[in-house]
């Protein structure tokens, strides 16, 4: 299921997006379809960005 983009300040966190990766590689035994590819890439970048954010906070 494909996600849509969050708005920049309402993101998930990196804990939550983590646990949504680890899951999808869990669910799908390591070997990923082109849709599900493109779910992770969407939940790795938008985990990216929430550890970004969260390090800014932090500083």
């Amino acid at each position: 299921m494909p996600l849509s983009p969050q708005p920049r300040g309402s993101a998930r966190s990196a804990a939550e997006l983590n646990e949504r990766i680890r899951g999808l590689w869990m669910r799908t035994g390591g070997r990923l379809s082109a849709e599900q590819r493109s779910e992770y890439e969407q939940l790795v970048t938008e985990w990216a960005a929430a550890v970004r954010e969260e390090v800014v906070r932090a500083a």
